[in-house]
């Protein structure tokens, strides 16, 4: 097959180029050639998505597209250009507005009003997800057939972000670890070379409808030991309540002061807990927990420079210390 990726350079698009690559497709990525190489085997073009398309991809016919844009304006040109293809579309489980359905699915799951207008996606997660569902829209209306994939939280080697790396980190580090909420929390991660993997093959297979991109539900508790498990580690973890972690300052999911993967309950109770049973019935097929963990703790200790979000030691012993006193 001849597959246009557009992206190909970072994480998710970066491991479909080399997944369909290894698999012996005629693979172009497309994208503006500042965040990194392609994967080798498959050719570059350059392409800043707020300018038209460059003749040499407009000239050629792919028969399948994979995108992962936030922007609706993007999303029509490129559609426009190749609407015979079979399209992937990587959305997002922000379409769903807050609070999601526990253990929904797209077939049970409303989501967000769309926004066709173009603004800052880092603005606000309604705004993010709602643009997702504007471009969701143009593909099914535009292309001929397509397969709308909305991630959860995306896990491994490369990851950008660092929220599930700080664990194989911390708990390979030993010693007790503060978690947060309850043990009993559900969560859900999906690693980034299997949902790549699914992807290629609803290229592949020209499979139509609606998927969400995640893995198992799990309590907080049994996914966190399953990561100690991966990295050779005991999970020693002090359980903090969420008033608690809120009285002393501790940030949700992502950033400097916070505790990775936390969420504040029960607002967010089903955005880690989607139904993964229609995707696994449509192909998805995942690996162990216990084996990222361990592939993205190598990848962490292989590059110094990976980005690793969350509180640092010490703070984390702080708040420790104060909740025993």
């Amino acid at each position: 097959m001849r597959i246009l990726v557009l992206g190909g350079s970072v994480f998710l698009s970066k491991a479909v180029a080399a997944e369909a690559v290894a698999r012996g497709h005629d693979v172009t990525c497309a994208n503006r050639g500042s965040s990194g190489p392609v994967p080798d085997g498959a050719a570059l073009v350059h392409w800043d998505r707020a300018e038209p398309v460059p003749d040499a991809l407009a000239e050629t016919a792919y028969d399948a597209v994979v995108d992962v844009a936030r922007l609706p304006s993007w999303v029509r040109s490129a559609v426009a250009a190749w609407p015979d293809a079979h399209w992937v579309f990587v959305s997002t489980v922000n379409v769903y507005p807050d609070p999601h359905p526990p253990l929904g699915t797209p077939a049970t799951s409303p989501t967000r009003e769309p926004l066709t207008e173009d603004v800052d996606p880092r603005s606000s997660a309604e705004a993010y997800g709602r643009m997702k569902v504007a471009c969701e829209d143009v593909v099914r209306a535009g292309a001929a057939t397509t397969t709308v994939v909305r991630p959860g939280l995306i896990v491994g080697p490369d990851d950008p972000t660092g929220r599930f790396t700080y664990w194989p980190a911390r708990l390979a580090d030993a010693g007790e670890a503060l978690a947060g909420g309850s043990p009993e929390d559900r969560l859900q991660v999906i690693d980034v070379r299997d949902l790549a993997a699914w992807i290629v093959t609803c290229a592949e297979e020209r499979t139509v409808g609606d998927y969400d991109g995640v893995g198992d539900v799990l309590p907080a508790a049994e996914l966190l030991a399953r990561v100690a498990d991966g990295v050779g580690a005991q999970a020693s973890l002090a359980w903090l309540p969420q008033d608690a972690l809120e009285d002393l300052g501790v940030e949700p999911w992502a950033g400097p002061e916070s505790l990775p993967l936390w969420l504040p309950r029960p607002l967010y109770d089903g955005m880690a807990a989607h139904d993964p049973e229609p995707s696994y019935a449509a192909g998805l097929v995942t690996r162990p927990i216990a084996d990222t963990a361990r592939d993205t703790l190598a990848w962490l200790r292989a590059t110094p420079d990976a980005v690793v979000t969350g509180m640092t030691r010490d703070r984390e012993a702080e708040i420790l210390a104060a909740t025993r006193a």
